[in-house]
């Protein structure tokens, strides 16, 4: 199953409470799909727990969810990488020792 034609969009992006959230809409056989392309791709063990928890409330008589998990909004920050770049990163600085300022030399100072 390709990343399209998973039932949930931006899957890979959601983090868990969202799958929580939509997972609930699905009907047992996208679930078993969500199950078998987790377990090939990223194996996250919560993950497969709250899948498989719902697949079990489905078998003991819970409906799906009314609500199209399709019409979800977009996840942002997917594939693109990090926007952090040396230039915007923090400034190198001596830690403190056991917290105490006065011990660390020059600390601030040039």
């Amino acid at each position: 199953m390709t990343f399209e034609e998973l039932p949930l969009p931006d899957y890979d992006q959601l983090a868990l409470g969202d799958i929580r959230h939509r997972a609930r809409s699905l009907d047992e056989s996208r679930l078993r799909a969500l199950i078998e392309h987790e377990r090939a791709h990223g194996a996250r063990v919560p993950v497969l727990e709250l899948l498989q928890a719902r697949l079990t409330e489905l078998a003991n008589g819970a409906e799906p969810a009314p609500g199209d998990p399709t019409r979800a909004p977009d996840v942002s920050g997917g594939h693109g990488g990090s926007a952090v770049q040396p230039s915007t990163a923090a400034e190198p600085t001596t830690p403190l020792r056991h917290g105490v300022a006065e011990q660390t030399p020059a600390r601030g100072r040039p």
